[in-house]
């Protein structure tokens, strides 16, 4: 099922959104070492709904919504977010590194996709991506760490 409409891309990045401050939410209770790390990214993913949706918000119309077009599949941006009982700290990491991978390709084919015809909200969408980015040098460092 393809989404086709600004709504629709906003409902898709607020899911993956709260499934993945919900993945960090149950790290942060298994693993002591980055406990802070994951909480944060958590707080920062609800932080990032407000963003898009206040940039969303302000710029929607219903000539834009009834108009407008992404050609965006949900399922290429799917992942899953539990943890077998047995995970190690690095497969978790990894886990969160895959999933970050998949968020950041999401925002970053929304923004090109809606770059032509708005302004605010594909803006939002490649702020949130260079956040999420950001968290990665984070999970490879904690990774390293626990390797040494």
């Amino acid at each position: 099922m393809e989404l086709n409409t600004v709504s629709a891309v906003i409902s898709l990045a607020k899911k993956l959104e709260e499934d993945s401050a919900k993945f960090y939410e149950d790290l942060a209770r298994r693993y002591v070492k980055g406990r802070e790390t994951f909480l944060s990214f958590a707080k920062g993913n609800r932080r990032n709904i407000v963003d898009i949706e206040r940039a969303y918000y302000g710029v929607i119309s219903d000539a834009l919504e009834g108009c407008f077009s992404f050609n965006i599949s949900p399922d290429s941006y799917k992942f899953t977010t539990e943890l077998a009982e047995d995970i190690s700290f690095s497969d978790a990491l990894g886990k969160a590194i895959e999933m970050e991978d998949k968020i950041i390709k999401f925002y970053l084919d929304a923004a090109e996709q809606s770059s032509s015809l708005m302004a605010d909200v594909p803006r939002a969408f490649k702020r949130v991506a260079r956040k999420r980015n950001n968290r990665k040098p984070k999970l490879e460092s904690l990774i390293t760490s626990e390797e040494a």
